[in-house]
């Protein structure tokens, strides 16, 4: 098999925003993917959306054609709520299908709605479905919900494979459709710690003094029992919430009220670079308390920080964690209060989980592995 590492596929991906780019999860991974593919002699083209940023324009990298070797090609994108992954997955789909390619990578449920365009053209299609979309609460509804639900089902009909992230997604497509998948988990590697200095010049933060939740502004994570479960804890530590808002601007309004008079919680708006990695450096406590995951990259890279983490005892958080976090139960406020009011009376509890941390998930999750069980499966 290791002759097939150092093959030469035409490797094709699209179903991300942008790469080079933190607009999600999903972009994480196919830069992570895409790199190390490269460096093993294959030929890797991303068709990125156009358009700007999901958090603003100021945040937009600069256009190119090439990044760490990945071929990167823009696709037309209709700028507007809804309509941006279905018109860049769907010319992605066609210029896939057109071009000199072994492998279609497609990545998520809903631009897999189009994964039988390149079937016609008789290439090999593999989909990675990094949750099930259609609960999120912005999708329950209306045409998004029906064309991410039908793409699920044109995956299990037309994709050659369907990789998932999760145990649960995994269960989940056996029981539905009787369709077997393969599990093959994100990857991290060792951080890095850096001091306070850019987060304190901007925030007043110093080492330990707050509590960090970091990633998309939107209802399934969970912080709107987060802001009501910390502002009834007794802590001088200040609740970080980090992230950029995803179509969603109005959400992130009522957070800021519900958030209110607490001066303890402060709202960065999306980080990157050295503000991002001195926020995980620093932090007391990292907090994930959502109510749907696909697989928590921001769970793994927390940890990979040497973080002590609590987070809902959803099963996509609870399979990363095992026993070296701590867990609360999901959508409960009062649990997580509790939760939250015992790792600030106890430091040497978050001491003790802090030291575990890195080694534990490093150890158990390698982006070189996730690449590798990939690469299989392109050549299965």
């Amino acid at each position: 098999m290791e002759r097939f590492m150092k093959s030469n596929l035409d490797i094709a991906m699209f179903g991300h925003k942008r790469i080079p780019s933190r607009e999600g999860g999903i972009e994480i991974v196919v830069e992570e993917l895409c790199t190390r593919m490269v460096n093993k002699g294959n030929r890797v083209t991303c068709y990125n959306r156009a358009g700007h940023h999901v958090s603003g324009a100021e945040y937009d990298t600069k256009a190119a054609k090439e990044y760490k070797g990945i071929r990167l090609k823009k696709v037309p994108t209709i700028e507007k709520k809804g309509l941006a992954a279905v018109s860049s997955s769907f010319f992605a789909a066609i210029f896939a299908a057109l071009g000199h390619y072994n492998v279609v990578h497609i990545h998520a449920e809903g631009p897999a709605f189009f994964c039988w365009i390149p079937k016609l053209f008789r290439k090999k299609v593999i989909v990675t479905v990094h949750g099930l979309d259609w609960s999120r609460e912005k999708w329950k509804s209306g045409f998004g919900s029906k064309f991410i639900r039908q793409g699920e089902r044109n995956a299990v009909k037309y994709a050659d494979e369907i990789i998932v992230l999760s145990k649960g997604v995994q269960d989940y497509f056996e029981k539905t459709y009787e369709r077997k998948t393969c599990f093959i988990p994100n990857g991290i590697e060792r951080a890095a710690v850096r001091q306070p200095k850019l987060i304190t010049e901007k925030f007043g933060l110093k080492k330990n003094s707050y509590i960090l939740f970091l990633g998309r502004l939107v209802p399934e994570k969970g912080i709107r029992y987060l802001i009501e479960a910390f502002k009834a804890v007794e802590t001088d530590k200040k609740l970080v919430i980090a992230g950029g808002a995803s179509d969603t601007a109005d959400f992130e309004q009522e957070l800021k009220n519900l958030a209110g008079t607490d001066k303890r919680i402060i709202f960065t708006g999306f980080v990157q670079g050295g503000v991002l990695e001195e926020l995980y450096s620093n932090a007391y406590l990292y907090t994930l308390p959502s109510d749907l995951e696909g697989m928590p990259l921001s769970l793994l890279e927390a940890m990979s920080y040497g973080n002590c983490c609590l987070t809902s005892d959803i099963p996509e958080c609870a399979e990363v964690v095992e026993d070296k976090a701590f867990l609360f139960k999901k959508s409960d406020k009062n649990d997580l209060r509790k939760k939250l009011q015992d790792a600030c009376d106890h430091p040497e509890k978050v001491k003790k989980m802090k030291l575990e941390a890195a080694d534990f998930i490093c150890q158990k999750y390698n982006w070189d592995d996730t690449v590798k069980q990939t690469l299989q499966i392109y050549m299965k």
